[in-house]
């Protein structure tokens, strides 16, 4: 049941997402014209000069659209060495020239982490905290950043970028449990658009939250935004939610979670369910290991598929039939 309720809303969302435009990733190499110099006419030459020949001047200009793609084999182990000529990405249906853009754990990644202090997460809060601090011990490395925000009534930014561990734990730790309702997509929004203005460039930018999705008081945003907003600003998703079984409790809960599968399995990210507090570590080392092992590929779209709006991506295996590839679905064009 909760698998295909998200992927309906999925399917409506892309359904919908067509009429999305406006808005763009990848990084723009140079303005694209062509301008020819004119010539003066023949009259207003002197006769005893000769014709000069005309001139062109063609300007080339092209995207630079990334792609990060986690990649494992039929029995979940992360593939190394994996190579362009391993993968064929498609972008609304015409094949790319893929290129590498950095090995696997060595492109710095820039991690909004996101924690729910509303009520409906107060019992295992402290676990959940303790368990984020660990993961930034895992995770951040010297050449990566981390930023911090609660999700209550309003989403907070607890602690802006920074590279320090010490710094970032320090944040974790001044964030306590409220008895708030859970402005969640307005959370996810705000998260994404902070990245977009902070991160270095060509950093891989990614979203972890711990939360049950249970979204009941943003304002501003819907679902759809949330995910245009993580497809347009480059972003994983990756969403912990502690609810456990508790999930097929009600309708609320389900609802939640297939919010959170869906901007995952659109953005190339994971959503997980943990069926007891005591497996938040392991959830957490996973995505450590994950972004650790991931891969950063891309590939260069044309002039000629600029056109405003969204733009699909299919990432699939080239020969090897037990790979196993994550990859965002997609990304969006500005005008």
């Amino acid at each position: 049941m909760l698998r295909s309720l998200a992927m309906t809303i999925t399917v409506a969302l892309l359904a919908a997402s067509t009429g999305l435009a406006g808005v763009t990733t990848g990084s723009r190499i140079s303005g694209s014209r062509i301008r020819q110099e004119q010539q003066p006419s023949p009259q207003a030459r002197p006769a005893q000069e000769p014709a000069q020949k005309q001139e062109e001047t063609i300007h080339l200009s092209s995207r630079l659209v990334l792609v990060p793609i986690s990649a494992s084999d039929s029995s979940g182990q992360p593939v190394k060495g994996l190579r362009s000529d391993d993968i064929i990405i498609e972008e609304d249906g015409r094949r790319q020239q893929v290129i590498s853009l950095g090995e696997p754990g060595k492109v710095p990644v820039d991690i909004a982490l996101l924690l729910d202090v509303s009520g409906s997460t107060q019992k295992q809060f402290a676990f959940e905290q303790q368990a984020a601090v660990r993961f930034i011990g895992d995770v951040l490395k010297t050449s990566d950043a981390v930023s911090l925000f609660s999700i209550g009534r309003t989403p907070q930014l607890v602690k802006a970028r920074t590279s320090g561990r010490e710094e970032a734990v320090a944040g974790l730790m001044s964030i306590g449990p409220l008895n708030e309702p859970t402005a969640f997509f307005d959370s996810i929004v705000e998260a994404a658009e902070y990245l977009d203005k902070t991160a270095d460039s060509g950093s891989r930018r990614v979203l972890v939250v711990i939360s049950d999705g249970e979204e009941n008081y943003s304002k501003n945003s819907a679902l759809e935004d949330a995910l245009r907003e993580l497809l347009k600003n480059d972003c994983l998703f990756y969403s912990i939610n502690p609810s456990g079984g508790g999930i097929r409790l009600n309708t609320i809960s389900l609802r939640g979670q297939a919010f959170m599968e869906a901007m995952a399995s659109q953005t190339g990210g994971q959503a997980f369910n943990v069926t007891k507090v005591e497996e938040l570590e392991s959830v957490f080392r996973q995505i450590a290991e994950e972004l650790q092992a991931q891969y950063l590929f891309g590939y260069y779209a044309p002039d000629e598929q600029s056109a405003a709006g969204f733009k699909r991506i299919t990432v699939r295996p080239a020969k090897r039939t037990d790979l196993r590839i994550r990859a965002r679905q997609g990304y969006y064009v500005r005008k």
